[in-house]
């Protein structure tokens, strides 16, 4: 499931995240959202969350609901 749309996306989701300085080479981290960061439904790059670790980063892949 993509990480564009608000709703598909609850705190402690586990999600693959694309950070600021990885966005050219595509490196995914994972983790589980803490909180959500964007406030519109969705977004065309990814709805930015930071996950429980701290890292801010956009959502490319949900791993589960």
């Amino acid at each position: 499931m993509e990480g564009t749309k608000r709703e598909n996306i609850k705190q402690g989701t586990k999600v693959r995240v694309v950070q600021k300085q990885d966005q050219r080479s595509g490196k995914l981290t994972e983790g589980i959202v803490q909180r959500i960061l964007t406030n519109s439904h969705n977004h065309p790059h990814g709805i930015k969350v930071m996950l429980e670790s701290g890292i801010v980063g956009r959502v490319k892949e949900i791993i589960d609901l």
